[in-house]
Formats: structure tokens, C-alpha cells, sequence
């Protein structure tokens, strides 16, 4: 089926997801629009993209509105990637929260304004904090124990109130330890990233905790799948979906497995303290997405395509 809309605004287009989605609309023939305050996100994630008559790249941040409003305009749907990181709500959460919180109602506001036809929410699966069973599904309760959780969760709440007051068309997918090509791989990166780019240099992984916490790894390409297959199954219309491989893996055996495929099984793995708010466990069903249709990527050849980008990089 072809994809339904002619217009998409990406939030957070620089990012390492975004990009993903922008590159992909784009080869669909989608009019793009990236936003982007480049807090986070990078120019050289978009730099297959430029050149390309359809695309508009925006260095802008979510709280300015006005600056926003000029984008609008014949916007069909929009995929609202912006976020703080993680990372962010240690440092700075105020910030946390005006970017997760504020800047997700700022774009909904315009969204409503200028008829947005479908609005794709990126939470994650920190709105659940520690879970009260297993396998968490889209129904469990929603105790966030950090900062990072609680914004997010609050961003939720303003997706799903503005479409029971005006009808708003929207989606929320709560993405899971998404990793992939252009993750950002620096000591505040996504730990497979951090663990690729070190095997690869030959330096000890680090492990905060104990590594048996558990992890639903998702690939990058999988999500952005799932972005555009809620953009037009209109069964996803004010739903909200995991969006997790649902596989299971410690960062132990994470650590292993690159340590296997970078033949650098004799580097040392060393341990540090527990990371402040980290859930040790991740059981997640995700079954709903399922019943969609979707199929999700072989987690090891998810991280096989992970490492060729890391390698071909720095080659």
C-alpha cells in the first residue's frame, strides 16, 4: 500500500531514530520536514538526505512555538522524536521536563491548529519503573522511578488528552533500548553502541550493576517500521503499543555476544556502581504490535548490521 500522506514534520530529524524515519519517508516520496535542535542530534545523521528536493532541514527546538508554526503548514502527520535524553534528566530536569512535557504539548497544539491528519508519539518503556508483573503489557500500571520516566509519561498524557478533547488522530509507541546504525556510541550512548565502539578499540566494557539486568533490545529499522505501519493502519488510532522486540537478554550476555562477534573475547569486563533509576528487569509483551501484522528484525543480525556501520565508520 502506498503511503497515505504527501507531507511528514519529523521531530528530533537529526537523532539517531529520527534520521532513520526521515531517510525512510523520504524514500517513500514523502515531503519531509526535519526539526531539530542539534542538542543531541547530528548533521552528519542527515547527510544522504540533503540535496533532495523534498526535503527541509529546521535547526529549531520544540519550546520555541512561533519558530514551529512557520512548519505547519500542510503538514499531513507528524513523527514527534524530540526528546531529552536520559541522561538529561540527571544533569537537568527542568529542562527534562520542559522538553518531554512542554515541547510535546507545544507541537499538539499545532497539530490541532493546522489539521495534522496523524500525529506518531515516541515514548518509552521507562513510563512503567519496576514492573508489578511479568511480561509488561500496554495495560500495566505506569510508576516511573526517574525523572526521564515521569516527563515522558506526562508527554503521554497530553498525546491522549488532546485526542479525547479534539480528536486528534494519535499513535504512542514506547520504545525499548533501540540500538542500531548512528546510536550514539559516546559514554552517555546506548549500551550497545558503547559496547561496539570499545571492542572494536580494544578497551575493557564496562557494566554498571551486576549485568543480570534484562533488556528487550529493538532495532532501529524495526522501529521505523512500526512508525509507519501505525501511521496507516487505522486500528492504531489512540492506541498505545510497545514497541520492543520483546526478546530477552542480560547485559552480560550482551557483552558477550560483541565480545563473540568482534573476536575480542579477551577483553576484561570490569563492573561500576548501579546507574540511579535503572530498571533491572525488561519482560515486555508485545504482542499488541503483533496483532498488527508487524515482525520484528533476528536480534544478532540486528547487531551484525550494527557493527558493519561501526566498522565501515571508522575504516
Amino acid at each position: 500500500m502506498a503511503f497515505p500522506f504527501r507531507k511528514a514534520l519529523v521531530t528530533g530529524g537529526a537523532g539517531f531514530i529520527g534520521s532513520h524515519i526521515v531517510e525512510r519517508l523520504l524514500q517513500l516520496g514523502v515531503e519531509v520536514v526535519s526539526i531539530d535542535n542539534y542538542s543531541a542530534g547530528k548533521r552528519e545523521n542527515l547527510d544522504g538526505c540533503r540535496g533532495n528536493p523534498k526535503f527541509v532541514e529546521v535547526n529549531c527546538d520544540v519550546l520555541h512555538v512561533e519558530r514551529l508554526r512557520r512548519y505547519f503548514k500542510g503538514i499531513d502527520v507528524v513523527f514527534h522524536n524530540a526528546a531529552s535524553k536520559k541522561t538529561v534528566c540527571l544533569r537537568d530536569p527542568r529542562l527534562d521536563l520542559d522538553t518531554n512535557a512542554k515541547g510535546t504539548f507545544n507541537l499538539l497544539e499545532l497539530a490541532k491548529e493546522y489539521g495534522v491528519k496523524k500525529f506518531i508519539h515516541a515514548s518509552t518503556g521507562s513510563v512503567y519503573g519496576e514492573a508489578v508483573y511479568y511480561p509488561q503489557d500496554e495495560i500495566h500500571p505506569l510508576n516511573p522511578t526517574s525523572y526521564y520516566g515521569v516527563s515522558k509519561l506526562a508527554g503521554e498524557r497530553y498525546v491522549m488528552a488532546f485526542a479525547h478533547l479534539y480528536g486528534l488522530n494519535v499513535t504512542v509507541l514506547r520504545y525499548f533500548h533501540v540500538f542500531g546504525p548512528r546510536q550514539e556510541s559516546g559514554d552517555f550512548g546506548g549500551v550497545v553502541a558503547i559496547f561496539i565502539r570499545k571492542a572494536i578499540a580494544g578497551d575493557p566494557l564496562l557494566i554498571y550493576g551486576d549485568g543480570n539486568q534484562i533488556r528487550s533490545f529493538t532495532y532501529v529499522g524495526d522501529v521505523v517500521n512500526a512508525n509507519l505501519l501505525v501511521a496507516t493502519n487505522k486500528k492504531s488510532q489512540r492506541e498505545i503499543y510497545n514497541c520492543a522486540s520483546g526478546i530477552k537478554v542480560t547485559i552480560r550476555e550482551l557483552a558477550g555476544r560483541i565480545q563473540t562477534m568482534t573476536g575480542s573475547g579477551n577483553l576484561p569486563i570490569r563492573y561500576g556502581d548501579w546507574t540511579p533509576g535503572d530498571i533491572k528487569v525488561f519482560d515486555v509483551d508485545n504482542q499488541k504490535l503483533l496483532k498488527l501484522g508487524f515482525q520484528f528484525h533476528d536480534f544478532d543480525d540486528g547487531l551484525r548490521e550494527t557493527l558493519g556501520w561501526f566498522k565501515k565508520r571508522q575504516g
